[in-house]
């Protein structure tokens, strides 16, 4: 099922898209936003596939918005203005519905998705994997074979990354970093959260003494509750 939002300033187009999409079980519209800002956080906090997307906003028009997003987000643009409709597909839309559109004509758009969204899964599994974090009002594209380790620290967490200097700082929580690294690498097991405050990439792990970790010049604790599933594959 894909995770969708949607984002529009107008209540009855949002409610159009709730009823059409509970009527499919392809589809999972988790919330509707009517703030480019909130929607945005989300964006940031929640692993999300899909994003219905009104162009003509008066804070921020959806062009703008589009290119705020991670690359790799799928869009289907939603307005009442037809002359938008070129320029929506030059940024690479999944499609572009006028209002008011048919349930018929929205089935049509979210088989696009769907279609888009398997074939992203199902292709060149051996091509890097990225994380799309942003911070300092930039959006970083980070590969995961780069990332040694991730700390945290309150709400905000620090991405130490090979051969950078500074870590990238980043507004978010140790499980929404979590959900990120398993949908960026498919469900691989290429991090492990070894404390409250650490996750870390395995196969950059040095040493291990006692309940201490060295990587890249770091030692890193092993937390109480976390240690047993460390050691189980670390041992194995």
């Amino acid at each position: 099922m894909i995770r969708a939002i949607a984002l529009d300033d107008e209540p009855p187009a949002l409610r159009v898209l709730t009823h059409f999409c509970s009527q499919l079980n392809t589809i999972d519209l988790q919330k509707t936003f009517l703030r480019p800002d909130e929607a945005l956080s989300h964006l940031h906090e929640v692993p999300t596939d899909l994003l219905f997307l009104d162009i003509n906003m008066p804070s921020v028009s959806g062009i703008e918005f589009h290119k705020a997003i991670p690359e790799q987000m799928l869009v289907i643009f939603t307005t009442a203005y037809a002359e938008y409709a070129v320029e929506g597909f030059t940024l690479n839309a999944v499609d572009y519905l006028l209002k008011p559109f048919t349930f018929e004509r929205f089935q049509q758009a979210v088989q696009k998705a769907i279609t888009q969204h398997k074939f992203r899964q199902t292709t060149d599994p051996a091509k890097e994997a990225y994380l799309y974090i942003r911070a300092d009002y930039t959006l970083h594209k980070i590969a995961l074979s780069d990332i040694l380790f991730i700390e945290g620290l309150d709400d905000y967490l620090k991405i130490h990354i090979h051969q950078v200097n500074r870590p990238i700082v980043a507004r978010m929580t140790m499980k929404t970093m979590l959900q990120k690294l398993g949908e960026a690498d498919e469900g691989s097991e290429r991090f492990i959260r070894v404390h409250r405050s650490y996750i870390v990439a395995f196969s950059r792990i040095e040493t291990v003494r006692n309940r201490m970790i060295t990587l890249a010049g770091e030692e890193i604790p092993v937390g109480m509750s976390y240690e047993a599933e460390f050691f189980k594959r670390f041992q194995g």
